[in-house]
């Protein structure tokens, strides 16, 4: 069974992006320091442990999760039978 590349790195980026968003706004909102998740600003340019944070981890993490998600598909369809 392939996978569809397209669909694949579309669902992976939105997961990723949603993963990110929920987890800075869920941590804003109970009051926690951030200081692990802060440490996404070392990989995404313009990321902070803020709102505006938040929806810049959104974009980065959809393309992050869009790209890996392809190679994963894209990989998997080359090796499977």
């Amino acid at each position: 069974m392939k996978l569809s590349v397209k669909a694949f790195a579309l669902t992976a980026g939105i997961l990723w992006g949603a993963a990110v968003f929920i987890a800075t706004v869920w941590l804003l909102a109970m009051g926690s320091e951030g200081n692990t998740i802060s440490l996404l600003g070392k990989f995404y340019v313009g990321y902070s442990f803020s709102t505006l944070g938040a929806f810049i981890g959104l974009v980065w993490g959809f393309v992050d999760g869009a790209i890996c998600g392809a190679l994963f598909a894209w990989l998997y369809n080359k090796l499977a039978p």
